[in-house]
């Protein structure tokens, strides 16, 4: 009877892998703008949506902040944190481009922790591109296992201001978790390639899953990729659509330490516009 008790249990779980990423209380952050080509000498304003790509759901405080950057041929500069702003359910980053180039600006988060139900955590695994925990969960029998996660996020936007492209595009910020990319997408076209490496903890990461999406000109849903990267932790985006483009990863290993934490994970996004 036990054993009947603990298969419907299991069956219970699996089939909660359906619910939504909402459901499942996990939340994307993206850097997002009106437009993320502007001109020179201008104020950008990044909204970080804390949600999905189309929605924030809660804004973030500035004392989450760890760091804030912006990069370009001058070099890397460290924005006030007062320039970052959280009104109601959006946050809202507020920053002035000098000379045409291209830009990044990124922000890291502090680690915050936080503790699912069983069916909750296994759909946000299958929801946001962590299959191989949720694997690891099914093949280990815990997939009825409630699991506390101690989770960091870490953004960035490239901005492209006026025509002149720079190669400033691909600065690494030293973040635990970071998309760096190879190719300067205000230099690719629609129908192109784009090469992303993923760093965690400044180490390339081999098959991890990098998920990419994003939204056309007219604001229609551009089909979701998920793709690995190679052994040199180097993933390869498909760009068919002009528009504004996100790619991300969740790297999630077995909590190590002592206290009462199951897994850490560590949250990439690099959002993009492409115009040509």
């Amino acid at each position: 009877m036990k054993s009947l008790t603990k298969g419907k249990a299991i069956a219970t779980a699996i089939c909660a892998i359906g619910i939504s990423a909402g459901a499942a209380l996990a939340h994307d952050l993206f850097f997002r703008a009106d437009s993320f080509v502007v001109a020179p000498n201008s104020i950008v304003r990044l909204r970080a949506l804390s949600g999905t790509f189309s929605q924030s759901e809660n804004s973030v405080s500035r004392d989450r902040l760890r760091d804030l950057s912006v990069v370009s041929a001058a070099g890397r500069s460290h924005p006030d944190t007062m320039q970052w702003s959280a009104t109601g359910d959006t946050s809202v980053l507020s920053v002035r481009v000098g000379r045409a180039g291209t830009y990044v600006v990124g922000a890291s988060l502090h680690p915050r922790e936080i503790t699912l139900k069983a069916a909750e955590f296994n759909a946000y695994l299958a929801d946001d591109g962590i299959p191989d925990v949720l694997a690891s969960r099914k093949k280990k029998n815990e997939l009825t296992k409630d699991a506390t996660e101690r989770y960091s996020k870490h953004i960035k936007a490239l901005v492209q201001a006026g025509t002149t492209r720079t190669g400033d595009f691909s600065a690494v910020l030293d973040y635990p978790a970071e998309l760096i990319p190879l190719d300067n997408p205000y230099s690719l076209r629609r129908g192109s390639t784009l090469r992303v490496r993923a760093l965690v903890d400044g180490k390339t990461v081999a098959n991890q899953m990098v998920v990419a999406g994003g939204r056309s000109p007219s604001g229609a849903r551009l089909r979701e990729q998920r793709v690995r990267t190679n052994a040199a932790g180097i993933a390869r985006i498909q760009l068919p659509s002009k528009g504004q483009w996100y790619v991300k990863f969740i790297n999630m290993v077995p909590f190590a330490g002592a206290e009462k934490i199951d897994y850490q994970s560590k949250w990439a996004t690099l959002t993009f516009e492409v115009n040509r």
